[in-house]
C-alpha cells in the first residue's frame, strides 16, 4: 500500500514538472511573437487615435500639471474642504547649495585630527539661567496628541538627552513623561488656553511665545473631536465632543508693545529662564525682530518656508514666508545693526536635513539649528516597513495613526541619538578642515558663494572674487579683494543704514 502511494505521490510530481515545463517551452516559443502583437496594437492606437481618445492625453496633462497638483486637485473635489499636507512644502527654492566652505590648508593649517572641538552653544547667554546644549542641533517643535503620539515624544526626549541638546513641546500640551526624560526642555507658550499654569511653566528650561510657523504661517489651527480621543484630550483641557481651537493670536497682545509684559511677566514667574519668540519669516521680517528687540527677548526662533508640520494647508505651505536662508540672512544682518546679535540668540529651522546645511548656518549665523521632518525620518528609518505599503510612515509617528502602536520607543530613541551624534562628529571633522578647534570660531569668512544671487543674499564672498594678498606678508594680513570705494559711497551706506532703522522704528511705534 505503501509503495502504490509513493508511486502516486512520484508520479503527480513528475506530471506537474512536465506540465510546467511544456507551459514554459510554450511561453518561450509565443511570449516575442505575442509580446510584438500586443506592443504593435499599441503603438498603432497610440499614433493614429485623436488626442481625445488617446492614453497620451495624459502623459501631456501630468507635463503641464504635475501630478501632485492633480492628485491634491482630486482630494480638493472629494472633500470639498481644506486638505491638509504633510511635511511642508515640495517647492524648490534658494538654499545653501550655493555656498562651500574653504578649507584650510598651507596659508591657514588644518586643525590636528585628534583635536577636540568645541560644540556647545549657550541660548540666552545675558538671561539670568541661561540654556547650555552640548551641541547647537535641537529637536524642532512637535506637539503631542496634536501632531504625534506620546511614544514618539518620549522618544524624542531620551534622543536628545542622550546627547545633551533641548527637545521642544511645540503647541500641544505639557506631556509628564517627556519632561521627565527630557535633559532641556523648552516650552512653547501657544495662543491655546493650556500649559499655561505656573507650575507648568516652572518646568521649562526655556520659553517660546509662538506667534507663527514656517508651514502654516500665523494662521489659526482647527482640530475635529474625532481626532482628539483619549489621554491628549484631557491634557488639552478640551471638553467631550468639542474640537479645539488654536487662535491665530494671543488674547494677552493687541499691539506690538504687548508683548514686553508678557515677556518680563514670563522671566519672573520662571526665575531668569530665557524667554524668546517663535515665528515665521516675511516680508516685514525687520519689523517683527524690533518688536522682539524692543520686548527684550533672549531668543528669537526663526521659521523659514521649507519648514514642515503635520499638516498644513498647501496655500500657507507653498505660498506664504521666506525661504530659509533669506530669513536667516536677513535676521542676522539687522540684529548685528541693532547691536543685539551677542546678546539675542537666533535658532534656524526649516528644511535642514544635512550637516552640511547646518553648520553653514551656524558660520553665516545661526546659534544653533533646529529639525523636525528629518528627525522623524531619522527615528522611523527601519521601523517604515511596519507601515508600507499599505500605510504611509506617518501612521507610525502621529497621534491618531493606525500603526501608531507598532512604534518602538528604544530603537527610535538610539536611531535618534545616533542620528545626532553623526551630524556632530561630521560637523567636527569640517570645523578641523577650516583650521578651528571651537564651532564659535566658524563665520561667514569660511564660506563662499558659487553665484552672485548667493552671494547677495548672504553677503558672502563670490568664488570669482579672488583672495588678495600682499607678497611676503602672513595669512592673517591678506584680504578678500574688494572694490575701491568710490568717494562719499561708505558714509552714503551709513546714511542707508540709518533710514532703514529709522523706518522700521517708525513703522513699529504706529502701531
Amino acid at each position: 500500500m505503501t509503495i502504490k502511494w509513493v508511486s502516486f505521490l512520484a508520479g503527480s510530481f513528475a506530471g506537474a514538472f512536465l506540465a510546467i515545463l511544456c507551459a514554459g517551452l510554450i511561453a518561450i516559443v509565443f511570449a516575442r511573437p505575442l509580446i510584438k502583437w500586443g506592443i504593435g496594437r499599441f503603438t498603432k492606437r497610440l499614433m493614429a487615435d485623436r488626442y481625445p481618445e488617446n492614453i497620451w492625453e495624459m502623459v501631456s496633462a501630468l507635463t503641464r500639471t504635475s501630478p501632485r497638483i492633480v492628485v491634491e486637485n482630486s482630494l480638493r473635489a472629494s472633500s470639498g474642504g481644506i486638505i491638509e499636507r504633510p511635511f511642508g512644502s515640495p517647492r524648490k527654492f534658494l538654499d545653501f547649495d550655493g555656498l562651500v566652505f574653504s578649507p584650510a590648508q598651507l596659508a591657514t593649517l588644518p586643525a590636528p585630527e585628534n583635536a577636540p572641538v568645541d560644540m556647545m552653544i549657550t541660548i540666552g547667554p545675558l538671561a539670568q539661567r541661561p540654556l547650555i546644549l552640548n551641541i547647537p542641533l535641537m529637536a524642532g517643535a512637535m506637539g503631542y496628541g496634536i501632531g504625534v503620539s506620546e511614544k514618539v515624544k518620549i522618544a524624542i526626549a531620551k534622543g536628545t538627552a542622550a546627547v545633551g541638546t533641548a527637545t521642544n513641546s511645540g503647541e500641544g500640551p505639557l506631556l509628564p513623561e517627556e519632561r521627565a526624560l527630557a535633559a532641556h526642555y523648552i516650552l512653547q507658550y501657544n495662543s491655546g488656553h493650556w500649559s499655561k499654569e505656573p507650575e507648568t511653566l516652572r518646568q521649562a528650561d526655556a520659553i517660546e511665545i509662538h506667534f507663527g510657523q514656517g508651514a502654516t504661517a500665523g494662521a489659526a489651527s482647527r482640530i475635529p473631536p474625532k481626532y482628539l480621543k483619549g489621554r491628549a484630550r484631557e491634557l488639552l483641557q478640551v471638553p467631550d465632543g468639542e474640537g479645539l481651537v488654536i487662535p491665530s493670536r494671543h488674547s494677552e497682545i493687541v499691539k506690538p508693545q504687548d508683548l514686553k509684559p508678557l515677556v518680563d511677566r514670563l522671566r519672573s514667574l520662571t526665575y531668569g529662564i530665557p524667554i524668546g519668540v517663535k515665528m515665521c519669516a516675511s516680508g516685514k521680517l525687520e519689523a517683527d525682530l524690533e518688536a522682539a528687540v524692543q520686548a527684550g527677548v533672549d531668543f528669537i526662533s526663526l521659521d523659514g518656508g521649507q519648514a514642515g508640520t503635520k499638516g498644513g494647508p498647501p496655500i500657507l505651505e507653498d505660498d506664504f514666508g521666506l525661504p530659509t536662508i533669506f530669513a536667516l540672512s536677513r535676521a542676522v544682518h539687522y540684529l548685528k545693526k541693532r547691536g543685539v546679535k551677542d546678546r539675542i540668540s537666533l535658532l534656524t529651522g526649516g528644511g535642514y536635513a544635512t550637516p552640511g546645511q547646518c553648520l553653514k548656518a551656524l558660520a553665516l549665523g545661526a546659534d544653533a539649528v533646529y529639525m523636525g521632518t528629518a528627525l522623524l525620518w531619522a527615528m522611523t528609518h527601519d521601523q517604515v516597513t511596519k507601515a508600507i505599503p499599505w500605510e504611509p510612515p506617518t501612521q507610525l509617528a502621529y497621534y491618531t495613526g493606525s500603526q501608531k502602536d507598532e512604534f518602538q520607543i528604544e530603537k527610535a530613541a538610539q536611531s535618534l541619538e545616533n542620528f545626532f551624534q553623526s551630524f556632530a562628529e561630521e560637523m567636527k571633522i569640517a570645523i578641523r578642515a577650516l583650521g578651528k578647534t571651537s564651532l564659535r570660531d566658524v563665520n561667514a569668512d569660511d564660506l563662499v558663494a558659487l553665484d552672485e544671487w548667493t552671494s547677495t543674499v548672504t553677503k558672502v564672498r563670490l568664488v570669482s572674487q579672488p583672495y588678495e594678498i600682499v607678497p611676503g606678508a602672513s595669512s592673517a594680513e591678506a584680504e578678500p579683494a574688494a572694490a575701491a570705494p568710490t568717494p562719499g559711497k561708505e558714509s552714503a551706506e551709513e546714511r542707508g543704514t540709518e533710514h532703514e532703522r529709522q523706518s522700521v522704528l517708525s513703522l513699529f511705534q504706529t502701531f
